[in-house]
């Protein structure tokens, strides 16, 4: 198979393509409720939240909104994401050439897979990239955002900060690459209780601390890799939005699930 269709298009975002270009354009465009100051900065990587859209779209769209003045430049996406429906050691990668959304076809990084194939840490396995949703919610504002782009999608497992860092620090290098982390916050606390957790997750990840659990954060390997790097390589660290499902019109407050979106750019 040469592409990999939509998984939950209908379900964490719209099927659409009209209505998911408008509700995108709507979220990416600065106004007086949600203006930010774009990063004048290259900026270098984001973490930005995976639930449906209804709950966390806007607060990924907080980190996504700073890339579209900075597009020209970027031409290769590195996405890194938990696996939620399959166990295994060390990470994934598909052997399709294409990703697939509403919105169009990605073309998978190829090069770049025929590098990490050969590395014990990897598995090559569509299967458990078929029905995942951490990193397929992030494509349609990957499109809406940049250009002509590749990309490089990595589903973790059982598997260390460390060993992800030194796969991908090689290929995280020139100033056309973007590495998105892909991860939630805290799940099903009450919502007083998520936002403390949250909090506190969040002062570890500003203070480039990579011990994050995946109780604190559901994508934790994607983050500690990050910080790892980030910390390595001297670059800043900027919080856009931090919510949670209590605070949208779609949640309660007695289970939430916590997300926060970041930019991480070279400093000034």
């Amino acid at each position: 198979m040469n592409v990999r269709p939509p998984a939950v298009a209908g379900q964490f975002y719209s099927h659409s393509p009209d209505y998911l270009v408008s509700q995108l354009n709507r979220w990416l465009t600065p106004d007086e409720r949600n203006s930010v100051t774009l990063e004048q900065q290259p900026i270098r990587a984001l973490i930005v939240p995976h639930a449906g859209y209804i709950y966390s779209g806007e607060v990924a769209a907080g980190a996504y909104r700073c890339l579209r003045a900075q597009a020209y430049r970027i031409r290769r996406v590195i996405l890194i994401g938990p696996s939620h429906r399959y166990y295994f050691e060390g990470c994934a990668l598909p052997s399709t050439r294409f990703f697939s959304t509403p919105l169009g076809q990605i073309p998978i990084d190829i090069q770049s897979v025929d590098k990490l194939r050969q590395i014990d840490d990897i598995e090559v396995s569509d299967q458990v990239h078929a029905l995942e949703h951490s990193l397929e919610v992030q494509l349609p504002f990957l499109q809406s955002c940049l250009h002509d782009f590749t990309l490089l999608p990595l589903l973790t497992s059982n598997v260390s900060p460390a060993k992800v860092a030194r796969l991908i620090d090689p290929l995280w290098q020139g100033d056309d690459c973007l590495l998105v982390v892909s991860s939630d916050l805290s799940h099903f606390h009450t919502y007083s209780a998520a936002q403390r957790i949250d909090q506190h997750t969040c002062a570890l990840i500003e203070q480039f601390e990579p011990t994050l659990s995946p109780e604190q954060a559901c994508g934790s390997t994607g983050i500690n890799t990050l910080l790892l790097l980030a910390k390595q390589r001297g670059y800043q660290l900027k919080r856009q939005i931090m919510i949670n499902s209590g605070d949208t019109d779609a949640g309660d407050k007695e289970r939430v699930v916590g997300y926060v979106s970041y930019i991480v750019s070279e400093p000034q």
